[in-house]
């Protein structure tokens, strides 16, 4: 789903320049249920493992939608997301997505300023500062391209800091910063455009929701997490 501008004035507002993935070292599991058009229908978790100063995030998603009882779509994936030394080092994820496969194999270069990316939408190089599209790491706002965790698109992106917001999830507060990201290419059809917005808790960095309408009204909600 999804890419980014993002303005010097929206990230003094934000995020700390130097800010990266150990702002995440509190966590070790995150849990999101997905809603469609306010019905539940599926979970999204993360697996944070930690082991000789590497980071290894291990990712599934699975929903379906039904009517009457009948499977109408039905998607699952998983993903593993590693970083060395707080660095991206390499991301992988196989899909299932109402039964046509697609994956993505990304690694960083040797040369340490770019990425290679070996997917079923594209094959090649992206800028190191292009980001996996996963949106559990914060450090996705001050990208100018997010690649599709899917199948490896590259999506150029613009993003629009909407300001705080307090939102109540499961009956908890939290007090966060909002986020729409829109795709940079208004020439794209509309099921390839990214419009979503994401809210990050404004101390921990925390993805605590996610919002777009496409075929109806999606919504992440952050279920648990320690």
């Amino acid at each position: 789903m999804k890419k980014i501008i993002l303005s010097i004035i929206i990230f003094i507002l934000t995020f700390n320049a130097s800010a990266h993935v150990e702002h995440y070292s509190k966590f070790n599991y995150l849990e999101y249920e997905l809603f469609r058009n306010n019905q539940l229908i599926g979970y999204h978790k993360y697996n944070f493992i930690r082991s000789n100063g590497n980071l290894n995030i291990k990712s599934e998603v699975n929903f379906k939608i039904t009517k009457l009882g009948v499977d109408l779509y039905k998607y699952f994936a998983n993903s593993e997301e590693i970083y060395k030394n707080n660095e991206f080092f390499e991301f992988s994820s196989r899909t299932n997505q109402n039964k046509k496969e697609k994956y993505v194999n990304i690694k960083a270069n040797s040369d340490n300023k770019s990425l290679l990316i070996d997917g079923s939408s594209f094959k090649g190089k992206a800028s190191k500062d292009t980001i996996v599209g996963t949106w559990w790491n914060h450090e996705i706002v001050k990208a100018k391209a997010q690649i599709s965790a899917i199948s490896g698109r590259i999506i150029e992106q613009k993003v629009t800091y909407l300001g705080k917001e307090q939102i109540e999830i499961n009956g908890k507060t939290f007090n966060t910063l909002r986020f729409n990201f829109r795709s940079s290419d208004e020439t794209l059809p509309n099921d390839k455009k990214l419009n979503t917005d994401i809210w990050y808790d404004e101390n921990t960095y925390l993805w605590v929701k996610a919002a777009f309408d496409k075929t109806g009204y999606w919504e992440y909600r952050i279920k648990s997490y320690n």
